[in-house]
């Protein structure tokens, strides 16, 4: 297919979608003319946000899609091409693949800024962890936050000097009243300060956000439409973020490491506010497609549970202790195995076999090797303590289950290696995981079936 960000190219999708309508039913009329007029101003309007010509088409297609049953149903039969061509996939080659790592890049830099600027206060005496503080923090969230928001919108619209300097101007005055003893920092008002100053300067997000375009209607519905998706974005991260923090302290305290100060101080204040800009993002990124989060989360979280699995690994060489095999901890190492297992395949739904190997790539098999040995020293450990109080339904279920996941990690980590190296495919590492979920039932199925017999007759 002939590139999409060619007029001529998005001429020719425009006749496919115009020749699907011309499909309706006879005895039924349909105003092509109309329709068409609505896409191409839908069309215009993303483009002029900055999106290519052709994720403006799809979105557009989308949208026009919800106001009529046929044009739904041209939507709905290419949304997996929708999905294939929004979703954020490094290993995409040309002008809009850079232009998407690009857009990642500032993105992240500013979310880090927007996490670091939330403990600036701290460095001035300021300390969250005094009472008399916390009405400071609660007042001035938003002031952290929003303005590396808005940078993301004023780097990615190209928006005039002369926005720019009213936008900051709205943030300089709010931060003056938010912070005068008669206004913001009276006890009296502080709850509704904290309260309306982020609805407040959300108009000036959303000023940036329509990138010129604030005066039109769509502009502001557009604003609307990407409001409530970062909320749907910022959830699903909240909770990928409590999957994350619930697998550091598990996997640390193992090793008799508090990690819950480093919770408190620094991860969950610092996560909350750089996720508001990863958030916008990935809604940017993934423009008015809602399913299929999965693989999206994948690619936000592969990177964290590497680097959390690699530090936990350190941490535990460092320190010279062994793993402390208690019932909770072992499910729950299970469960986070499971979840890299998960990751790995989530991953692989939404790339293209045939692209070639990419810096995730190397990700994943840090990812898979890291996992791999967390499993090893598991599995060492509870060797010993069945060497030390002998077999129990427990420890052999965990020895059990810790022992096909290592084999499945190894062997998937075997896959995607040769794939680096040029010497296999991932459609292969795909037809191992698929073929590999018989051997989890199975092995659910002896636990439950033979072992209580089995340890009757023992005991």
């Amino acid at each position: 297919m002939a590139d999409a960000n060619h007029p001529g190219s998005l001429e020719e999708q425009i006749e496919q979608w115009r020749s699907y309508l011309r499909r309706r039913p006879a005895g039924q009329t349909v105003d092509i003319a109309k329709w068409e007029t609505l896409l191409r101003a839908e069309i215009a309007g993303l483009t002029r946000a900055g999106l290519a010509a052709d994720e403006a088409f799809l979105v557009a297609v989308k949208r026009v899609g919800s106001r009529d049953a046929l044009a739904g149903e041209f939507a709905r039969e290419h949304s997996d091409r929708v999905w294939k061509q929004l979703v954020v996939a490094p290993d995409d080659s040309g002008e809009r693949s850079a232009r998407a790592r690009t857009e990642g890049v500032v993105a992240w830099v500013l979310a880090v800024l927007a996490a670091v600027a939330i403990k600036v206060p701290a460095l001035f005496g300021i300390d969250p962890k005094l009472d008399h503080n916390e009405g400071f923090y609660f007042r001035n969230a938003s002031l952290f936050v929003l303005p590396c928001l808005i940078g993301y919108f004023v780097w990615k619209r190209r928006l005039t000097m002369r926005t720019v300097r009213w936008l900051a101007a709205a943030f300089v005055v709010a931060a003056i009243f938010a912070n005068l003893p008669g206004f913001g920092r009276a006890r009296e008002f502080e709850p509704l300060t904290a309260l309306h100053l982020p609805i407040a300067l959300w108009l000036a997000v959303g000023i940036a956000y329509a990138g010129g375009r604030w005066g039109e209607v769509g502009g502001r519905m557009d604003f609307i439409r990407f409001s409530g998706e970062l909320f749907i974005y910022y959830v699903l991260i909240a909770l990928g973020g409590g999957v994350l923090c619930a697998f550091m302290a598990l996997t640390f305290q193992s090793i008799g490491i508090k990690i819950e100060p480093f919770f408190q101080s620094w991860l969950l204040p610092c996560g909350a506010a750089g996720a508001v800009v990863v958030a916008s993002w990935l809604v940017e990124a993934k423009q008015g497609v809602i399913e299929n989060m999965a693989p999206v989360l994948t690619r936000l979280f592969t990177p964290l549970f590497a680097a959390m699995l690699v530090a936990f690994l350190g941490a535990l060489l460092m320190s010279g202790r062994g793993i402390a095999i208690e019932r909770n901890l072992l499910i729950g190492f299970d469960l986070l195995l499971v979840v890299v297992l998960g990751l790995l395949l989530y991953s692989l739904s939404a790339r293209n076999p045939q692209s070639p190997p990419g810096a995730f790539d190397g990700v994943q098999v840090v990812l898979l090797a890291s996992a791999l040995l967390a499993d090893a020293v598991a599995l060492w450990a509870i060797g010993a303590r069945i060497s030390e109080f002998g077999f129990s339904p427990n420890r052999v279920a965990a020895l059990g289950e810790n022992v096909i996941l290592l084999v499945n990690l190894a062997w998937s980590a075997v896959l995607y290696v040769r794939f680096l190296l040029g010497r296999g495919s991932l459609p292969s590492l795909e037809r191992w995981q698929t073929g590999y979920l018989p051997v989890y039932t199975a092995w659910a199925a002896v636990v439950v079936i033979v072992f209580p017999p089995v340890f009757r007759w023992i005991g």
